[in-house]
């Protein structure tokens, strides 16, 4: 009895294993199931702590292509990338937040992979103002101006900017960028803008590397329409104001200028601002108590203080001399008509005095050549717009 039991046993034992090495009947092993690919590599890694905002988050695909990939930062915002054309690898388009969590999730073929992990904080922040506002119609000479709440001084800093600044227009632009001083950026076209051009700049200020341990902390987004060409040219020896809508001549005002030694300025400028009435007041150009003047329909031309205003008191000079204090003078009439015509970035063009225009006394975008403007760059090469 016992060796009917042993030998029962011994049976039941080679059956199992038998049963357990079979693999289905194939032989192959693996229970005849698909291997999953490889996932997606990661940089940076799950985990990492104090990622630089300005490094690129890249994911490469272990084999076959990438089928999609988010970066995402705890708030829900999206980061910006670019799958390359084998569909191998996708990189970021442009910075992070600083001091911001991310996950990225990236899936290639079957498989998937994440990582988490933190940008460091900014030391300081990098702010920024820009003009023209944001829906505004504009002249064709209105510049961008880019304004900065900290001093880039280095130039690896003004390239890192530069290459943050994304132009799209509903036409093909070719401008630049150049730096008034090392808080502010300005573009301008190579030429005039064309009317009718609407525009759109995206400041992809967020992670850029300004300075160390200055990061700009937000992006910024700005449109604008460029309407239609206004262009005035006023002389001072014919003393009259010619304005052209387009090529049309649409008036022609008499005009008095700036007496000898308050001579206006010769050169290409923009209408700056408009305000209906304030007051002309000789402090603010370091006389004081030498007038203090109410006026009406006033179209800056410099920041320091020239504008086309009404005159009623000098319409005797207007059309045959000049006795401003530097400012273009003319009849209450014309001078309303003006402002009304007038949107910011119009070209003013004044002739005839011995007083140049200095550039940056006001956006003077127009007061040097193109190969001067494209000098100022701290990229030294120009920028061709996106399609809007």
């Amino acid at each position: 009895m016992g060796k009917t039991v042993a030998g029962a046993a011994l049976v039941a034992a080679l059956t199992l294993v038998a049963g357990c090495s079979s693999g289905g009947g194939g032989g192959k092993g693996g229970g005849g199931g698909k291997q999953a690919a490889p996932p997606p590599t990661i940089t940076p890694a799950n985990g990492t702590q104090q990622v630089a905002p300005d490094q690129p988050v890249v994911v490469k695909a272990s084999s076959g292509r990438l089928t999609d990939v988010t970066v995402t930062d705890a708030k829900g915002h999206k980061a910006e990338g670019k799958l390359s054309a084998d569909g191998k690898s996708w990189q970021t388009s442009w910075g992070l937040i600083p001091g911001a969590t991310y996950t990225v999730t990236a899936h290639g073929g079957t498989s998937t992979a994440t990582s988490t992990f933190t940008t460091v904080a900014a030391k300081q922040k990098l702010e920024s103002g820009m003009s023209p506002l944001d829906g505004e119609n504009v002249g064709v000479g209105m510049p961008i101006q880019l304004l900065l709440s900290d001093e880039v001084p280095t130039k690896a800093g003004k390239q890192a900017v530069e290459r943050s600044l994304e132009l799209r227009a509903s036409t093909p632009i070719t401008g630049a960028w150049y730096w008034i001083s090392d808080k502010e950026v300005d573009f301008r076209p190579k030429e005039y803008w064309p009317s009718g051009t609407k525009v759109k700049l995206v400041a992809h200020l967020a992670g850029v590397k300004a300075g160390d341990g200055l990061y700009g902390v937000k992006d910024r987004t700005l449109s604008f329409t460029v309407g239609a060409k206004h262009y005035t040219k006023i002389s001072a020896e014919s003393h009259e104001a010619k304005v052209y809508n387009g090529d049309k001549l649409v008036r022609t005002m008499p005009v008095s200028l700036g007496r000898p030694g308050d001579d206006s300025y010769t050169g290409v400028m923009i209408a700056q601002e408009k305000d209906a009435h304030i007051i002309m007041d000789s402090a603010t150009t370091g006389d004081p108590g030498a007038y203090r003047i109410p006026t009406d329909w006033n179209v800056r031309m410099t920041y320091s203080g020239t504008f086309v205003h009404a005159a009623p008191w000098s319409t005797g000079a207007q059309g045959n001399s000049n006795v401003s204090h530097g400012c273009v003078n003319a009849a209450p009439d014309d001078a309303r008509w003006f402002f009304n015509f007038t949107n910011r970035g119009d070209i003013i063009e004044v002739t005839g005095t011995s007083r140049k225009l200095r550039f940056g006394n006001g956006p003077t975008p127009w007061a040097k050549s193109w190969d001067a403007w494209l000098q100022g760059s701290a990229l030294g090469q120009p920028v061709t717009s996106s399609p809007l």
